[in-house]
């Protein structure tokens, strides 16, 4: 992260420290009669979401990888704010599972006016999924580009409709390399390969908002904050007691997240906007690295080609 430094202007890492200290936006608008799809939706930011969902009134569609999980998750929305609740199963390291799922709801669900990525993993060891991805690519990146671009046909039916990618400040590492994105060339680094994936994410999101500008759906990508999550739960156990003994002590709430992306999710004040970079709900500009437009469009056909899509936004 540290080479990336020198790319900065002063006062773009004074407004990204400003904004970590400023109170995040909540709005009081209501979702009822609004459909929001949750991937991501048993643990910590896609929870938290959830419950915000529900509490002001939307429809769910929840999205997840571990059945029982989900099911507990749905009936607790059921009996807690009497949501109306739908659960999907799919594992977002495969992506014929994610291409099946996307399927499934687009034949399922009449409206789509919210979609929330928030699945997501960082890995500390080197892991290829069946397909040969490297495991946090996939999962933070491919899998939810394949559900977003799938789901997109619904989405433009319903109107105005906004898709949130939860992306992270972990983006800042770097790390993205087009001539090797499966880390089979270079010493891996789990913070430098969750970079990469945040990385593509937030240049195809730029991608995306161009593609669909004038269509009735916005994009926008935002950092949770630091918030307590499961992520990095999939790692061995000397990372899990790391991540529930010490660093945990120092984050807030995942609640702060579900607040923010209730915000950017239903905010009157942000209807049409789009390719925005949040931090929590505060506009902020990501990366130097993560503005490159000419890689965006190369990430973007690469991304094509390792999901089988068909580019015809």
């Amino acid at each position: 992260m540290f080479r990336y430094l020198k790319q900065y202007h002063m006062a773009d890492m004074k407004a990204m420290l400003h904004n970590q200290r400023t109170p995040h936006h909540r709005t009081t608008a209501s979702l009822a009669g609004k459909t929001v799809v949750i991937a991501g939706a048993t643990s910590g930011v896609g929870l938290a979401a959830a419950g915000e969902v529900a509490r002001f009134g939307g429809r769910l569609v929840l999205l997840a990888r571990n059945a029982q999980k989900g099911r507990a998750v749905q009936a607790r929305l059921e009996q807690d704010f009497q949501a109306q609740v739908s659960f999907f199963l799919a594992d977002f390291a495969r992506l014929a599972e994610v291409h099946r799922v996307a399927e499934e709801v687009a034949c399922t669900v009449e409206r789509i006016d919210v979609l929330v990525n928030s699945a997501g993993l960082h890995s500390t060891r080197k892991i290829h999924t069946e397909d040969g991805h490297e495991l946090a690519f996939c999962v933070n990146h491919l899998a939810p580009f394949v559900l977003t671009h799938r789901l997109l046909p619904r989405m433009k039916q319903s109107g105005a409709t906004r898709v949130l990618q939860v992306n992270s400040q972990g983006h800042r590492f770097g790390g993205l390399n087009l001539a090797d994105l499966a880390w089979r060339r270079r010493v891996y680094s789990g913070l430098r390969a969750y970079g990469a994936s945040k990385t593509a994410q937030l240049l195809s999101a730029w991608e995306f908002a161009d593609r669909l500008e004038g269509s009735g759906v916005t994009i926008n990508a935002m950092h949770p904050g630091e918030v307590r999550t499961g992520i990095g739960s999939n790692n061995g156990p000397l990372y899990r007691w790391y991540q529930r003994r010490l660093l945990w002590r120092f984050l807030g709430d995942a609640r702060v997240a579900g607040e923010s992306l209730h915000y950017l999710a239903a905010a009157p004040e942000l209807e049409g906007v789009s390719g925005r970079y949040f931090n929590r709900t505060h506009p902020e500009k990501p990366a130097p690295h993560a503005l490159d437009r000419a890689l965006g469009r190369r990430v973007w056909e690469r991304t094509m080609e390792l999901t089988g899509l068909t580019d015809d936004l």
